[in-house]
Order: C-alpha cells, then structure tokens, then sequence
C-alpha cells in the first residue's frame, strides 16, 4: 500500500512550531508530505524556531513546491491526496481560503481540498479575534474547513511548550484520518 500523501501549508502567523511539528510527526509516520509556505513563512520560521528553521522543515517534506507555482500537482484535484493542514493559518490566509480567493498554491491547494471534499484543517492563529475573522472562519467551515485554533490541552497538564505544539499538531493530524490516533487522548481514569 502506498504511503498517504498530505498537503502541508505554513503561513506568516506566529506559531511556526505548529509547523515544524506537524511536519515532524508525519515525516515519522512515513507520510509523503507536500510543502508550500507563504512568503511571511521563511521569517516567522527563523524568529521563532532559529536561523535553521526553514531548511529543517523542507528536510522533512517529500516535495517542495513554490508558492507562485500554480501549476503543480496540488492545484488540481486530480491528483489524489489525504488532506491539507494549514499550520499555523493566518488570517490573510483563512479570508483568502474562505473566499475562494485561489490567488497562490497555497490558497489553491486549500481550495482544491475544499472542491475535492477533502479534509481541511486550518490552525488559525490571530488573538483576539476581529467581526471578520469570526466571519471568515465560518465561512470556511460552512465550505467544509476544519477550524482547529491551537488551543492547549490544559487537562493533559502539559510540562513544556513543546508538548503543547506536539499535541495540537498530532490533533491536527488525527483529524485527517490516516492513522489511529496519535494525539494524547483524555482519560476520566484519576
């Protein structure tokens, strides 16, 4: 059986760990990956996550593919995928994804997903929250996204940041249905 192929978008948002792990934690499930980043992506990337941020990332993706290339294989639904994660999603992002504004792969592929009837996961990042962005995430969801905001799991009492990333990726990843799940699940066991 041949390995499941997942789209995976980083946008310019805070909260590019959420990347980094989502692209980890499907690297090691030996998932082919397919990256493209916004623009805003590469710097977020280094001011959060290091100098070396966006070349580890793109050592864990099957393929890169640049963001003003319209033409590759992820902008048509053709060409069969298990889904897209948006980690982190921005709001410049969601609005374009909302609106069908397929104005680069990235929003494209997003859009394919929504076409194809695809699973969606949008991780989106902007606190508070403006009238249009409570509008834009509804939107979505009403075309079939998947608004997952990374929210902690506080029950789960997290010990580091980085177990708050992990776990919020691996939900993210469990909302695809790949897998069995991957995602600390909760326990009513004291």
């Amino acid at each position: 059986m041949t390995a499941p192929r997942v789209i995976l978008g980083v946008a310019g948002a805070s909260g590019a760990a959420l990347g980094l792990s989502v692209a980890r934690q499907l690297s090691e499930m030996n998932v082919r990956i397919d990256l493209v980043t916004s623009t805003a992506a590469e710097r977020t990337l280094a001011e959060e996550c290091g100098s070396d941020a966006f070349e580890t990332l793109k050592k864990l993706a099957t393929r890169v593919h640049p963001l003003g290339d319209i033409g590759a294989s992820i902008a048509s639904g053709s060409v069969p995928v298990a889904g897209m994660i948006v980690a982190p999603c921005s709001m410049r992002s969601l609005a374009a994804i909302a609106h069908g504004l397929d104005d680069n792969l990235l929003t494209r592929a997003a859009g394919v997903q929504l076409k194809e009837r695809r699973r969606l996961i949008l991780l989106t990042r902007e606190a508070p929250l403006t009238l249009a962005h409570l509008r834009n995430m509804t939107a979505a969801t009403e075309l079939g996204a998947i608004i997952l905001p990374p929210v902690p799991a506080f029950y789960l009492k997290p010990k580091s940041v980085t177990a708050i990333v992990d776990q919020i990726a691996a939900r993210a990843i469990d909302m695809l249905n790949i897998s069995t799940p991957i995602a600390q699940q909760w326990s009513d066991k004291a």
